[in-house]
């Protein structure tokens, strides 16, 4: 039996998924790794620790299945977006901790007239809004605040990349420093129409281009790894979001997923040419196979999942992330409490890095139900919002959502989900959407796969959600939404 091996390196573990021929899960692996919050804002982990938990679960998910390394005909790479690693070179050692897409230290570096007037160039060339999320700010503060990390730059010693260019770069031993497409796309440092790192930005935040990996299509031959035992092509990469929208097959124009993971991200394809937003989205590459390009319109939200985590690791009113939908259950309704998790800043459409959380509408009969179910209408509230910023772009009505991720299994979330936007809610039968979409993309060009017409026919679906509210209902809740939401915005302006 052959596999195609998935690593899904996301925000708060590692996982290693190997998938069989007809896009089944096979066998999986888990290790949860540190995070690291030193400063208000600050978000931070170690890339040996991303690397270590990484190559545990490979090991792991390898011999409780029994697969060698020759049963393995390509690795397929999905990672957590934007976070940036700055190594030397020589001795392949990080020389600070990875910077994370939810950090907001670089916030008040946007807003300097050096960077602010050059917003709209910014946006022509990347698609991408001027702000902290994205890697160029990461990359700049680590220049300019690491002892030594400017001179060891400018003499070509450091090498950068987000995090599947670290994970390539640690499989190869050194050998290969690469990304694909759709991560290049997410460093607010490449142009999305010629394809190509873009001097004029590198200029701008002053990133020499010798730190920069080669950039590569979303399916192709990266380099081998030899670290497992045996020699395995990597075949694919590709940004988580990019991957969940493969693997959600996803394939035809106007086609959307929403993604439930630490933070929520919705794309819609969008065909071969970009569309750039009127409605403060973010355009970007969906993937690349052979030369054929394909964009996404994306809205990105900051906190969704990490909400839930907060009610267990911060307030306490949970034990397991599982149990907010029994808690949530035990209230018919939020008693018109209203969760704001803007924790890290407001993404789409409101790129507001100075927002922070809101709890609104307590009163005296105000429980922990109240508060949990408040906290996933928070989630399904930011996705409406994003949508009907994507349908003003597109000028396409959405028919149905797609969902995955591991809050997209909570069925009182999908249900609320598809009152709020009043269409169909479809999860999949294959619940590692993410790392299939990975494993597809490396599947494609060893021909394990043969085309992407066999990859879409074996998408099924699992569970569905019909929305049961009247417009009446939605538009009294979305208007309750919005008043909280004005609240949170620019609450620690600096």
């Amino acid at each position: 039996m052959k596999y195609i091996l998935a690593l899904d390196q996301g925000t708060t573990s590692s996982r290693a998924i190997l998938f069989d021929k007809t896009g089944t899960v096979a066998g999986v692996a888990q290790q949860e790794f540190p995070q690291h919050f030193p400063k208000s804002g600050w978000v931070e982990h170690n890339p040996e620790d991303i690397w270590q938990s990484q190559f545990a679960v490979v090991k792991e998910v390898l011999q409780e299945n029994g697969v060698s390394p020759s049963s393995v005909s390509a690795i397929g790479i999905t990672n957590q977006r934007e976070t940036i690693v700055v190594w030397d070179r020589k001795t392949g050692i990080p020389i600070a901790p990875a910077i994370v897409w939810q950090d907001r230290r670089t916030a008040a570096m946007c807003k300097k007239p050096k960077f602010k007037d050059k917003e709209k160039v910014i946006r022509k060339i990347t698609g991408l809004v001027l702000d902290p999320y994205f890697s160029a700010t990461k990359v700049c503060w680590i220049l300019e605040n690491v002892k030594g990390a400017r001179a060891k730059a400018m003499a070509g010693n450091l090498a950068l990349g987000t995090v599947d260019t670290w994970l390539t770069w640690r499989l190869t031993d050194g050998r290969v420093h690469a990304t694909d497409v759709t991560n290049a796309s997410r460093t607010m440092l490449f142009n999305i129409h010629s394809l190509q790192w873009d001097d004029s930005l590198l200029e701008l935040f002053g990133i020499p281009k010798s730190m920069l990996p080669e950039v590569k299509p979303s399916s192709g031959i990266f380099g081998e790894t030899q670290v497992f035992g045996g020699s395995i092509p990597i075949a694919g990469i590709a940004g988580d979001q990019q991957a969940a929208l493969f693997g959600q097959a996803c394939l035809k124009p106007g086609m959307v997923k929403c993604t439930y993971g630490t933070g929520c991200f919705m794309l819609m394809n969008t065909g071969t040419k970009p569309m750039m937003s009127k409605n403060d989205l973010i355009t970007t590459i969906a993937w690349q196979i052979g030369d054929k390009i394909e964009y996404a319109l994306e809205g990105s939200i900051f906190i969704a999942g990490a909400v839930v985590q907060w009610l267990r690791d911060g307030l306490g009113i949970i034990q397991t992330a599982a149990e907010i939908e029994q808690l949530a259950n035990k209230v018919a309704d939020s008693g018109g409490v209203i969760l704001v998790p803007a924790f890290a800043g407001l993404g789409a459409p409101h790129w507001d890095a100075y927002a922070r959380g809101v709890l609104v509408g307590i009163t005296r009969g105000t429980n922990a139900g109240h508060i949990a179910r408040a906290a996933l209408e928070g989630i399904a509230f930011q996705v409406v919002e994003v949508l009907r910023a994507m349908e003003a772009d597109s000028s396409i009505k959405l028919r149905e959502l797609r969902v995955d991720g591991g809050a997209s299994r909570n069925d009182l979330l999908m249900q609320i989900q598809s009152d709020l936007l009043g269409v169909p809610v479809i999860r999949p039968k294959v619940s590692e959407i993410t790392a299939l979409g990975a494993a597809y993309l490396a599947g494609l060009e060893v021909q394990f796969w043969k085309s992407t017409k066999e990859i879409a026919s074996q998408w099924n679906e699992a569970g569905r959600f019909k929305g049961k509210w009247s417009m009446a209902q939605r538009k009294g809740a979305i208007n309750l939404w919005e008043k909280a939401l004005e609240r949170s915005k620019g609450w620690v302006e600096e």
